[in-house]
């Protein structure tokens, strides 16, 4: 049941990276009734309050896209945080889409649903077959659950809801919270920061604290106030910057706006049922291609124009040792990425500068 340019859409998460991505997608393909509600206006939290939003709106198609998400930080001390918010958003926007007859449901994961060790690169058939990431499983299990809640959904009632496992991803609208975010975006921002600082730059580094405050950091406070307080907190230095974790980990990275064109193909091109006859209700969207953590860092830097040093503290988690999706269902469907990581990278500073 291919989905109609006419058809209402609800994009739930359509501020996030995710979200946004893939409602620029379908803007550009010619989508117009497309429905978004900010986390001030629904509370997906709140099962009434999606009802309500279902009764008065009813889609014809919903993409699930929000989710609390957050780095191996985050994910390490907020656990609780991330297996019930993440459940109860599942519930409810999954089980309103099936009270009200949505025809097709996309439903976003992570491949940190596979096992710490699994196999790489990671097929989807390597999922639950042996013990997950310990930092990160509270979010990985959530994230099963609304995958494997679609496909039973598609089993018992035939329903046409289908799950798609980007790897891990980057792009416009990401998050750059130095202690929330992800690896790359986090990554960035940090050498940018140790560029402002290296460079004596006070209108650019205080510029960014503004526009993406850190708690206990002032920018009123001066330059030199901020730079001591991004050395003690941060280990962002004038000459010298220190990453989380050995720097060793391998990892794959999408460009987000890639995942979305995958996401709007799926929609349009791929029913459940044709997703199961490859072997299961998900598949992985990725490049089928890694790289060292610490090889990412100094392409970032290359891309920056910071001359310092990175160090890295091997004291510091490093989660999944290795973590490379195999895309070759995807492939067999017909869809291929399009932007490399080097290519990536220099959009999303681009990006981050002109959204200073």
């Amino acid at each position: 049941m291919s989905v109609k340019k006419t058809d209402r859409i609800y994009v739930a998460g359509h501020r996030g990276l995710v979200g946004s991505a893939i409602w620029n997608n379908l803007q550009q393909k010619g989508y117009s009734d497309m429905i978004g509600r900010t986390h001030s206006e629904l509370e997906l939290l709140d099962g009434v309050a999606v009802r309500n939003f279902f009764d008065e709106y009813n889609p014809d198609v919903v993409v699930l896209a929000a989710a609390k998400v957050g780095g191996i930080m985050a994910n390490s001390t907020c656990g609780a945080d991330f297996i019930y918010e993440n459940l109860q958003i599942q519930q409810n926007v999954i089980g309103e889409a099936f009270r009200h007859n949505v025809k097709k449901l996309l439903f976003l994961g992570s491949t940190c649903i596979y096992p710490r060790m699994a196999p790489q690169p990671m097929k989807e058939d390597c999922l639950l077959t042996s013990p997950l990431e310990s930092t990160n499983e509270p979010y990985a299990l959530a994230k099963i659950a609304g995958l494997k809640m679609c496909e039973a959904f598609n089993r018992q009632y035939g329903t046409n809801y289908i799950s798609v496992m980007p790897t891990n991803l980057y792009g416009p609208n990401d998050n750059f919270d130095l202690v929330t975010s992800h690896v790359l975006p986090a990554m960035l921002r940090k050498i940018h920061l140790a560029k402002c600082v290296m460079d004596g730059n006070s209108e650019a580094l205080l510029a960014d604290l503004r526009r993406r405050p850190v708690p206990g950091l002032d920018p009123d406070a001066g330059f030199s106030v901020a730079a001591s307080a991004l050395d003690s907190k941060f280990n962002i230095q004038d000459s010298r910057l220190v990453l989380w974790g050995s720097g060793k980990p391998l990892r794959e990275f999408l460009w987000s706006e890639d995942m979305a064109d995958a996401c709007v193909w799926l929609l349009e091109n791929v029913d459940a049922p044709r997703m199961a006859a490859l072997g299961s209700s998900f598949v992985n969207i990725g490049t089928g291609k890694e790289m060292s953590i610490s090889d990412v860092a100094h392409i970032v830097a290359d891309i920056v124009g910071y001359k310092g040093k990175i160090e890295f503290d091997d004291t510091k988690p490093d989660g999944t040792p290795r973590k490379l999706t195999d895309p070759s269902r995807l492939h067999a469907l017909g869809w291929h990425h399009k932007v490399e990581l080097e290519d990536g990278v220099r959009r999303l500073y681009d990006w981050y500068l002109e959204n200073q």
